[in-house]
């Protein structure tokens, strides 16, 4: 279309004044001008202005597409804001962007800092874990908020997850004539008067999640059914997550290799557990990684609940399968899907060497040794080999 009729505008603190032509030009033809409150407010919308439900749908943009429609979003409308949402509802051509700086791109200017080296996080609508997987020391963070009581929320959070002598900077209604830009520590957090809209800016200060895989057994909470650390490792590293890919983990314990799934290359997972105290467990180690929106929890026994899960790209079978459950994963996975099976059992084990024999693979054992005391002395005490069987279907 050569003539969009929805015209997305960014929108800064200076209202009007900051627009350029093209934008002003779209506000005094529009019929009908959407945003919050605060952006109906800063361009005068006036009778033309129409706030946003609540909770938030594009729902009545669509419903106006035969008239002429603005939308109004804070600076960079394709940066935590609406304008990817309506691009991907509405057909080629019927639309067009005017995006102003973003609300990242102000902070950074005020801050001297340069951008590509720094994290934006939207925590607006996310919980305070989001930070997990990206708090590691000296990392910049620059993190939007919902309202004047995050910003001591996030220092709080800071504190309990060791980064308290964290630089804190609050800065608020920036790009307008009542910006304003304080900092402090963490764990000396003591600004008060918070108006929103309002951003917090991070140098972070303090011990992060290790880059590697295999996380400490204990970081997860578990009833002691786990794959331990040097196994989990091994199987990751065999596992090899790609960006973007999807996990089947299956009879998932803790939830441990979905964790570290997706921390490895911001994946997803489904974890499914028939226990129902253990799929608590997955959930809470979600919750706490920060990986609640990426990895979705099943409690069922299986294979039962396999056909409503989304398309795997790899899926991870921690032991105690049968035959007819292998089969059942088998025949569910597409062609060119990652499948890898550990065992410690000898029924297990003659299982996936016959698995191995019939679609080919690799076919591994290992064995753990750790020192632990012997009377004066100390001794090797052997964990109980495991048997691993990974392969990928269609390719022998």
């Amino acid at each position: 279309m050569s003539d969009p009729r929805i015209t997305i505008i960014g929108l800064g603190e200076g209202g009007r004044d900051g627009l350029s032509a093209a934008s002003l030009r779209a506000l005094d033809a529009a019929d009908i001008i959407f945003g919050g409150p605060r952006h109906l407010e800063l361009v005068d919308a006036g009778a033309r202005g129409a706030a946003w439900p609540v909770p938030f749908s594009i729902a009545p943009v669509l419903a106006h597409q035969d008239r002429r429609v603005v939308v109004l979003a804070s600076g960079d409308p394709f940066w935590f804001g609406a304008g990817a949402m309506l691009a991907e509802a509405l057909p080629p051509g019927a639309w067009a962007a005017h995006p102003a700086p973003s609300t990242f791109a102000l902070v950074a200017a005020a801050l001297g800092w340069r951008m590509e080296a720094v994290q934006c996080i939207g925590l607006h609508a996310a919980p305070m874990a989001r930070l997990r997987p990206v708090l590691q020391d000296g990392a910049r963070l620059i993190c939007t908020m919902r309202d004047g009581a995050a910003p001591a929320e996030l220092a709080t959070y800071l504190c309990e997850t060791g980064f308290g002598t964290s630089r804190v900077i609050v800065a608020e209604a920036m790009g307008g004539p009542k910006q304003r830009v304080r900092s402090c520590t963490a764990q000396a957090f003591d600004l008060t008067d918070i108006c929103a809209p309002v951003v917090v800016a991070v140098e972070a200060r303090g011990r992060g999640l290790p880059r590697t895989c295999g996380l400490p057994d204990d970081l997860f909470q578990s009833d002691g059914q786990i794959t331990k650390q040097p196994i989990r490792a091994l199987t990751l590293s065999t596992l090899a997550p790609h960006a973007g890919e999807h996990l089947w983990d299956l009879g998932a314990g803790s939830g441990s290799i979905s964790v570290e799934w997706c921390l490895a290359a911001g994946g997803s997972a489904s974890a499914v557990e028939v226990r129902a105290d253990r799929a608590k467990n997955i959930v809470a180690n979600a919750a706490q990684f920060g990986l609640d929106h990426r990895i979705g929890v099943t409690t069922a026994r299986l294979p039962a609940g396999l056909a409503a899960l989304p398309t795997p790209d790899a899926v991870f079978i921690g032991g105690g399968a049968g035959e007819a459950m292998l089969q059942a994963v088998w025949d569910a996975m597409p062609t060119g899907a990652r499948l890898l099976m550990n065992g410690v059992t000898l029924e297990t084990e003659a299982l996936l060497a016959g698995w191995h024999a019939n679609h080919g693979g690799r076919l591994m054992q290992f064995s753990i040794a750790e020192a632990e005391p012997l009377g004066r002395m100390r001794g090797w005490i052997a964990a109980r080999p495991v048997t691993q069987w990974s392969v990928v279907k269609g390719i022998s």
